[in-house]
């Protein structure tokens, strides 16, 4: 008689010997790849080195006497974080908050932020050679963290540095 171990060691042998083998994929050294997304007019992307994770605006619940672009704390299975309208803070208007609403979750020392934003556009990669000076996209209170762009034919991509953002001593300190 088999026990339930023996009997899971076979299925897994089994699917492994039936698996199909997906081609091994190299990336260019030469391709920039990001977050693509929107605040206010502005077309960002960040590194996925920046972006724990994409996720629904979770229910959040406010926080007294802190700064008004902080929204509140929110509960991500289990762990609280900190949910910022990122609109508000560089532009000082909110963020329309519509159904399917996403934020970007990021790491910073002492635990993750969630950063609320306008549109996901997902995913994008860009040519090196794509690479182009900041312009408009890099006014006001946006100089501090676009340094350069990406242009993709039609748009102007500005990279957005979420972990100059999470080192600002304005940001770190939510109290009002």
């Amino acid at each position: 008689m088999r026990s339930p171990f023996d009997i899971l060691e076979a299925y897994e042998r089994r699917s492994l010997a039936h698996a199909v083998q997906l081609p091994e994929r190299h990336f260019s050294a030469d391709v920039w790849r990001g977050v693509g997304y929107r605040i206010g007019s502005r077309r960002l992307v960040s590194d996925f080195r920046e972006v724990v994770e994409i996720v629904p605006m979770p229910p959040v619940t406010p926080v007294p006497g802190a700064q008004p672009w902080l929204l509140g704390v929110g509960n991500l299975r289990g762990n609280l974080f900190p949910v910022v309208d990122l609109k508000y803070f560089l532009e000082g208007q909110r963020t329309v908050q519509q159904e399917g609403h996403r934020v970007l979750i990021m790491r910073q020392t002492g635990g993750d932020v969630a950063i609320s934003i306008d549109e996901l556009y997902g995913q994008r990669s860009f040519e090196l050679s794509a690479r182009v000076p900041a312009g408009d996209i890099a006014q006001g209170r946006y100089t501090h963290f676009v340094e350069h762009a990406f242009n993709d034919g039609d748009h102007d991509w500005g990279v957005f540095s979420l972990s100059l953002l999470s080192r600002t001593p304005e940001f770190r300190q939510a109290a009002a």
